[in-house]
């Protein structure tokens, strides 16, 4: 049964949207409809901002414990819904159900609730000599997220947002959205006050481009590609906006001599994978030393062919579908364009995705000499790793800073001493130590064109807040 979900969520209603255009959303695995949204026109866009404009006054100046409450009553709404929403994300997305409830559901929950926390222990204000510095909301947010972790990505922007004492509006991808449809019923029922958050949905370059340039939106915080993210900046710069942007990855994982090669090569196989290959911040180079090139990608091969493909609600399956047809087709272009570039095939490749009506693509691996291939330097966004070799330590890290990008990556050695040299050296937003995992309350974003601003724990929060410096007169 296709869902049907026909209405906008603005100043605190369901609305019918300025247009009747709908957008079909495809479940990847079967390739077929799984639910119809609006798809929302200009208008729609510069009616959330008005609600968001007018909400913001009253929301900013509630004491931050009440917001606090409110945000707390969204991750309860969250919790009772946690299977509902990892279901949807699985129809959106293709990841596996099973995993989906462990990596795009549990995650956000946590978020909600460390926000709630947050909200009411950090220091909104100091004494600095006679100045008091105050943090203060930065104003409306128009926030734009992507399809790969679409409720996380939500979550990391709407949740600090509304702690900081911002409104909002979202527009989440037309690709993956349903689970932002039960996020806005849930804070309905959670009673925010109207205008505080608004949905609506509908493609970039119309209420995308609204929320990036319109004067009243004070912020737009961004989630997805580089060239999309470059859009949204040009459009912010003509009304001086702050922009927020996690953009593409091309991340390192570097594999050095004195590791233990056999867990490395596997955890770095599990950090390319994870969602199909679908994560900015993959480790889909991975820098081996050349004595060492043949081992790592026999290795390789042998850890991606554990990756079961199906359907997402295959008991079995370990990797899903890409998220539609044409990113299966850009990614099955990219492996065929890194053989004719000389690259050697040592795992899946174009052709060997199981047979089936879902958007599948085997997981690859790829030997590279050449250090400026196609596939060694474009993020490929799919389940595609990069093998290749360095001589020795100087090499490896010049070889992981020859990148546009700079969000993730990963540091294997003999020691953590080791690794940690090495990874002080890296120009990247986040390095993992030999195999170290996710730390959710740790800033999260990159450097040069990964993008600019932080998320997770404080340092999001931070992206939506002002300095205000109010002097004191001296008493004699």
């Amino acid at each position: 049964m296709t869902i049907l979900r026909d209405k906008l969520y603005i100043g605190g209603r369901w609305v019918a949207p300025a247009g009747a255009g709908l957008i079909d959303v495809i479940d990847p695995s079967a390739a077929s409809v799984y639910a119809r949204i609006p798809e929302g026109a200009p208008a729609d866009a510069e009616a959330a901002i008005a609600a968001a404009h007018a909400a913001f006054d009253a929301w900013s100046r509630l004491p931050a414990a009440e917001r606090a409450d409110h945000i707390e009553r969204v991750a309860a709404g969250l919790e009772a819904r946690r299977d509902e929403l990892a279901a949807a994300i699985a129809h959106e997305v293709g990841m596996p159900l099973k995993m989906a409830g462990r990596f795009q559901v549990a995650g956000p929950i946590g978020s909600w609730k460390h926000y709630a926390k947050l909200a009411r222990e950090f220091p909104w204000e100091e004494r600095v000599g006679n100045s008091l510095v105050v943090r203060e909301p930065i104003g409306v947010v128009g926030a734009i997220t992507p399809w790969n972790f679409p409720l996380n990505q939500i979550s990391l922007k709407v949740a600090p947002a509304l702690a900081a004492g911002c409104t909002v509006v979202l527009k989440p991808s037309e690709v993956a959205p349903i689970n932002a449809f039960i996020l806005a019923d849930i804070i309905a029922e959670a009673g925010l006050p109207a205008g505080v958050f608004n949905l609506v949905t509908g493609y970039g370059p119309v209420v995308g481009e609204v929320l990036a340039s319109d004067p009243r939106v004070d912020m737009v915080s961004f989630t997805g590609s580089t060239r999309a993210g470059r859009r949204v900046a040009e459009l912010a710069a003509a009304t001086v906006k702050k922009v927020a942007l996690e953009l593409g990855g091309k991340s390192a994982s570097v594999i050095l001599d004195d590791a233990d090669l056999a867990a490395a090569v596997k955890g770095s196989v599990s950090s390319c994978l994870l969602n199909s290959g679908q994560t900015c911040s993959a480790h889909t180079r991975m820098l081996v030393p050349r004595a060492k090139l043949a081992q790592a990608a026999e290795l390789a091969a042998a850890a991606a062919a554990a990756f079961k493909v199906g359907p997402a609600f295959a008991e079995d399956s370990k990797l899903g579908p890409l998220v539609s047809d044409v990113q299966r087709e850009r990614v099955v272009g990219y492996i065929r364009r890194g053989i004719a570039e000389g690259a050697t095939l040592v795992a899946g490749g174009p052709d060997a995705a199981p047979a089936g009506s879902g958007f599948f693509v085997a997981p690859t691996v790829l030997v590279v000499e050449d250090r400026k291939a196609t596939v060694a330097q474009e993020e490929i966004f799919g389940p595609v790793l990069v093998i290749l070799p360095h001589d020795g330590d100087e090499d490896a890290i010049a070889l992981a800073n020859d990148s546009i990008y700079g969000l993730g990556g990963g540091v294997w050695a003999g020691s953590d001493e080791h690794a940690l040299a090495v990874a002080r050296r890296i120009r990247s937003g986040q390095i993992d130590i030999n195999g170290a995992p996710w730390n959710p309350r740790a800033p999260f974003g990159g450097y040069r064109q990964s993008g600019l601003g932080r998320e997770n724990g404080v340092y999001g929060l931070e992206e939506f807040l002002e300095y205000k410096a109010i002097q004191l007169p001296q008493k004699p």
